[in-house]
């Protein structure tokens, strides 16, 4: 097979690249899916359900400070897309060294706390009653391994710049595989409960970090660790800091959603209603894995080529993104709509949690055939650049839609407002994005246009 270089990315059919790109994005994101869902499924049956709650509570805390890695990431991949686009192979070793070092001193920063004022973040988050012991215990594990894992979020996105989708697959691919064979080992066979599956999970960022660092050490990266310039520079770091602060920004909001969802459902139904959240919360990571993998092989393509300037290439990406990431949405809403008693059945054989959380399911489910355009609107803002409208696109579902509506409708239906308020946000989200993205390509793509597809 033909070496993949960042040179493809401006050159083949973008239909092909884009399946290239994302199919093993699709992939590595079901196999970290699966791997998610899988523990919640042998932490729900081997250790109780109640377990499941206080992995939920621990969830938006570590994987808020692991963002941080992710947005360096993010922020930096697409300085470094267009960098290669324009053959400045300098900048592009530049960013990445920053990003290695940001990634190092803002995590361990930031862990040293939360591990300092454990008693207060976890009933905050909604750790309250039965929910608080098992939430401490893993939530001390796993944190010291989250410079690991923002390590590994960061490294995976600089591979997917590079045009290795297929490497930054198996980036995600190894710890979860490792996740699940410790998962068994540490629970099922030497029965550690709570503390096997922190443990399984922090033991699976070190296999990702590894793989990661061997990847960059070998023959197959354009951007060798060896060679990056790891002396912070102000200027890249402003440049990585504006475009990475949308998606820091998008997980502070997730954050601050499950810190306000588990509370609001624990007033109205206790451990059971956190669990139903904390299942449903499963299968938003789960079941709309191919359409994640659509936007992840989408921001490549188009910061590489508007680097380049081939503003026809970036249209046409939009439109066949959009396209496939839509199609995508429509057959896991059918799925979702269908057999929401049966997925639920996987977790957990508790009566209570299997009666309330079918109904939730499909209402938080009800818009996923119209998400595709906010999705892939949100990133194509931040892929070639643009901070302002990129930050304000992906904060619309949740931020300034979805947190509010959990507050109002509550008090005209009850726990039911609470499920109503996803697919409501989702429907106002997609029709700003829209208007946006559709403004954006007429006045600046389609006069631009100069190029053959």
């Amino acid at each position: 097979m033909a070496k993949v270089t960042s040179q493809d990315l401006g050159h083949q059919p973008i239909g092909k690249l884009l399946i290239k790109q994302a199919v093993p994005a699709s992939i590595g994101i079901l196999v970290m899916s699966l791997n998610i869902l899988v523990d919640t499924i042998f932490v729900g049956n081997w250790i109780g359900s109640v377990a499941i709650a206080a992995i939920n509570v621990v969830l938006p805390v570590s994987f808020f400070i692991a963002a941080l890695g992710m947005a360096i990431g993010i922020g930096g991949s697409s300085i470094i897309s267009r960098a290669l686009g324009a053959d400045n192979r300098k900048k592009a070793l530049t960013t990445f060294g920053n990003q290695i070092t940001l990634t190092l001193l803002l995590t361990v920063a930031l862990v040293i706390p939360g591990l300092l004022f454990v008693d207060s973040i976890i009933p905050a988050f909604g750790g309250k009653g039965a929910i608080f012991e098992p939430a401490k215990v893993y939530y001390v594990i796993v944190l010291y391994g989250i410079p690991f894992l923002a390590l590994c979020m960061m490294g995976n996105t600089v591979i997917r710049a590079e045009g290795k989708p297929k490497f930054a697959m198996y980036a995600m691919m190894i710890p979860s595989i490792g996740n699940l064979v410790l998962d068994y080992i540490l629970i099922r066979i030497f029965d550690f409960g709570m503390h096997g599956a922190a443990w399984a999970t922090t033991g699976s960022y070190v296999l990702c970090l590894a793989f990661i660092l061997w990847f960059f050490l070998s023959k197959n990266s354009e951007l060798k660790i060896t060679d990056c310039f790891y002396k912070l520079n102000f200027p890249i770091i402003k440049e990585i800091g504006s475009l990475g602060f949308v998606t820091l920004s998008r997980q502070a909001v997730v954050s601050v959603t499950y810190l306000l969802m588990n509370n609001i459902l624990f007033d109205f139904g206790g451990e059971t209603s956190v669990t139903a959240y904390a299942i449903v919360g499963r299968m938003l990571m789960f079941a709309l894995f191919p359409v994640y993998g659509i936007t992840q092989g989408f921001l490549p393509i188009a910061g590489y080529n508007y680097g380049a300037e081939n503003y026809s290439r970036v249209r046409k990406t939009i439109m066949t993104a959009i396209k496939y990431a839509a199609l995508l949405a429509g057959i896991v809403f059918v799925f979702l709509m269908i057999f929401p008693e049966a997925i639920t059945s996987l977790f957990t054989q508790d009566q209570a949690v299997l009666v309330e959380t079918p109904p939730a399911m499909r209402w938080v489910f009800a818009a996923t055939p119209i998400i595709a355009i906010q999705l892939i609107g949100a990133a194509y803002f931040q892929a070639i650049g643009k901070a302002t409208p990129a930050l304000l696109l992906t904060l619309l579902r949740q931020g300034l839609f979805f947190i509010p509506l959990i507050f109002i409708l509550p008090h005209f239906y009850g726990e039911l407002g609470v499920w109503i308020a996803f697919p409501v946000s989702d429907i106002l989200a997609t029709i700003v994005t829209a208007y946006f993205l559709h403004r954006e390509v007429t006045l600046n793509l389609l006069p631009k246009e100069s190029e053959s597809y």
